[in-house]
């Protein structure tokens, strides 16, 4: 009888560290954690609700650098590959143009303004030069169908710049490059609800994953950067076994508590909190 228990308690075990091991996050040291501990991050800069400073434009990012806050921005390619700083696929929310970003080059991006205000959409090197070693930055790798490109000419971006910095991406694979990579770089998983993924058309099994921070052990990330609100308890097991909790899209103060970090928009909280 003892015998039978034993064999039946093994795989009982092993399902129980299964997904344990699947969300270890990586090691992080003291210093990198003290320099992005405790730290608001202007959402795409700090940009204003009335759009007369837009978001991801050299003017919001200059007015955060100023104000001692970390920074949150994204960047994908342009067609003929150089690194641009805006959020969405399309152009249509933020330029009024029916068309995605890497379907045009440099030369006719730069051609469009943001939010019917003179601002253009940016390089990402204008950006890097412009803060000028802000508190902390976090750039955000989008998916597309050039990953590997955009890593490559991100770290090189980022290889120059001399402030404190860290990378994340919802595609766990973006992430897992700057692992290998950039091994001294602290990155982060980005994860949201069954519901957005839903609403990005990740539905199933694969939302399930993603939601879940299942694929962490392609990654290891040090962080994870989940949507404001309650989190899966796989999301919490991370946090617990050493993972920075980093919470986004914050509209008020109180979601500081309990978070080790904030990527905030629309308000002026105090620049670190812990």
């Amino acid at each position: 009888m003892r015998k039978k228990a034993i064999h039946l308690l093994v795989p009982a075990v092993g399902l129980f560290l299964l997904p344990v091991y699947a969300v270890l996050p990586g090691r992080i040291s003291r210093r990198q954690r003290n320099i992005f501990r405790g730290v608001n991050y202007a959402h795409r800069g700090l940009h204003s609700r009335d759009r007369s400073v837009p978001e991801n434009s050299l003017p919001a990012f200059r007015r955060a650098a100023a104000e001692g806050y970390g920074i949150e921005l994204d960047v994908q390619l342009s067609r003929d590959g150089k690194v641009v700083v805006f959020h969405d696929d399309t152009l249509d929310r933020v330029c009024g143009v029916h068309a995605r970003v890497d379907d045009l080059t440099w030369d006719e991006l730069s051609a469009l303004r943001l939010c019917g205000t003179e601002e253009r959409i940016p390089l990402f090197s204008e950006v890097l030069k412009s803060i000028n070693g802000c508190e902390a930055l976090i750039v955000e790798l989008k998916n597309g169908p050039r990953n590997r490109e955009l890593c490559e000419k991100t770290l090189a971006l980022l290889s120059e710049y001399r402030g404190n910095v860290c990378i994340e991406s919802f595609n766990p694979l973006i992430v897992a490059w700057f692992r290998f990579h950039a091994p001294d770089m602290v990155r982060g998983q980005l994860a949201t609800t069954v519901q957005n993924y839903r609403d990005d058309n990740i539905t199933g099994f694969k939302a399930f994953v993603l939601h879940n921070t299942l694929l962490n052990f392609l990654a290891r990330p040090q962080f994870i950067a989940y949507r404001v609100g309650s989190r899966p308890p796989l999301v919490r097991l991370c946090t617990r076994l050493g993972a920075l909790n980093i919470g986004w899209t914050s509209h008020e103060p109180r979601n500081e508590k309990g978070r080790d970090g904030v990527i905030f928009e629309f308000y002026r909280p105090q620049q670190r909190y812990l």
